[in-house]
Parts: structure tokens; C-alpha cells; sequence
């Protein structure tokens, strides 16, 4: 017997529930992008979830909506107006993306491509460093930016690392394409930082880059099953 598409409903196993009048969930691909999404961005508002998955956000709270529903998310209001996995939801994604991995064969080439990133990520570390300190008269001091010539210094070895991120982004999203988003948003927070929107290389603004990158890692941990 043939093994079910990808997307096809058939394929997904059903979140347990322990309401047996609970609704089941929506076992949809963008339902699964937005759980994703919350399970590694943690608890977020429409406009961090959209951007993660590429949606729009009037589809991305549908969408969150229909898992509430489930039992697999809950909304935080109180000034907060983000949302967030429950234990339901943290088991549903694991279950979700172990399916995904392992029905497509994926699991080697995102083994292998993630051991590529590992050997990337201590330089993307050392260079956030380097952007947020600098040195001055042999002292390590906080970088105000004050110093243009350091600052493209530094940027110029980021679009050094990120042409050899973008291989690995490559092979990560021909082997799942959710991945490939990555690729997208990494860019887009270079290119920002480029034009002179220094906040988007390594502040603790919602897209950037090194913000983009950590949720790329905690991507390819949850998808292969690696704890932390």
C-alpha cells in the first residue's frame, strides 16, 4: 500500500485530548506552521507568529483560533496579547514534525545539514560578540557605534558567514521546505542591517539576525529530537 502525500490529512496522527468533547485539531499544513512556530519562538503575538511562518496575520489568528479550539495553544490577554503551547500542544508538534521528518525520508539530509550549522554557529556567536563589544586602547568596551569603519568591519564578516549559512539553508529547505523560510527572514535582516538599521544584527528585536538565527537552532532541535 502507498504511503500518504505530504499534507495529506491521512498521514497525521490526531492530538490526544482528555475532553472527549474537545474538537479535534485542524490537522492542516499552516496549523502546523503556526504551532511550529509558537514551539520555537515561545509565546508570541500575530505579528512575530506571521512573520516566522510568512503568513498573513488575519490567516495566522484563524489559525491559532482553530488550535485554541484543540486544546493545543492558549492566549495570554492581560496586557500581553500573545499566545503559547500547552503540554497538549508541545506533544502534538513534536508528533507533527517526527511524522513530517520521517514519512519524506528527510531525517539524513537534516542530520547532516545541521551538523554543517554546528560548525557555523560558534562564529555567528563570536560575531554577535564582536558587534556588541569593541575594542578600544586594548580595552573591550560597549560598542555605541560611534565607530562606522568598525561597525562595516564587522557586518562584512556577517555576509562572509552568511554566504556559507545560505548553502546550508539551501540543503535544509530541499530536504523540508518549511525550512526554507529561514533563508528568507536571514536575509531580510542583513539586508536591513546593510541599509543602516543596525538593531536588525544582533539586538533582541523580533527579526534579527541573531534572533533569526537561534530560532533556526531550536528549529533543527526539536525537528530531530536533540534536548537541549
Amino acid at each position: 500500500m502507498s504511503r500518504p502525500a505530504p499534507g495529506d490529512p491521512a498521514r497525521r496522527p490526531v492530538a490526544k485530548s482528555d475532553d472527549a468533547n474537545r474538537p479535534a485539531p485542524r490537522r492542516t499544513d499552516a496549523g502546523l506552521l503556526v504551532l511550529h512556530a509558537l514551539r520555537c519562538v515561545g509565546h508570541a503575538g500575530l505579528t512575530r507568529v506571521a512573520a516566522a511562518t510568512g503568513m498573513d496575520e488575519s490567516e495566522v489568528e484563524s489559525e491559532l483560533i482553530d488550535l485554541a479550539v484543540a486544546g493545543l495553544v492558549t492566549h495570554l490577554s492581560g496586557g500581553f496579547d500573545v499566545w503559547g503551547l500547552t503540554d497538549a500542544g508541545r506533544v502534538a508538534d513534536a508528533e507533527w514534525i517526527t511524522d513530517e521528518l520521517e514519512s519524506g525520508g528527510a531525517r539524513p539530509a537534516v542530520t547532516a545539514a545541521y551538523e554543517r550549522f554546528l560548525v557555523l554557529n560558534p562564529e555567528l556567536l563570536d560575531l554577535c560578540t564582536a558587534w556588541q563589544l569593541r575594542p578600544v586602547d586594548g580595552v573591550m568596551i560597549v560598542n555605541d557605534h560611534s565607530d562606522p569603519a568598525y561597525d562595516t568591519r564587522v557586518l562584512d564578516r556577517f555576509s562572509a558567514l552568511d554566504q556559507r549559512a545560505a548553502v546550508v539553508c539551501a540543503e535544509l529547505a530541499a530536504a523540508l521546505p518549511r525550512l526554507g523560510r529561514y533563508r528568507t527572514r536571514l536575509t531580510e535582516a542583513l539586508d536591513r542591517a546593510h541599509s543602516g538599521e543596525l538593531e536588525y544584527v544582533a539586538d533582541h528585536v523580533a527579526a534579527s539576525y541573531h534572533t533569526v538565527w537561534a530560532q533556526l537552532h531550536e528549529d533543527l532541535l526539536a525537528t530531530l529530537g536533540i534536548p537541549r
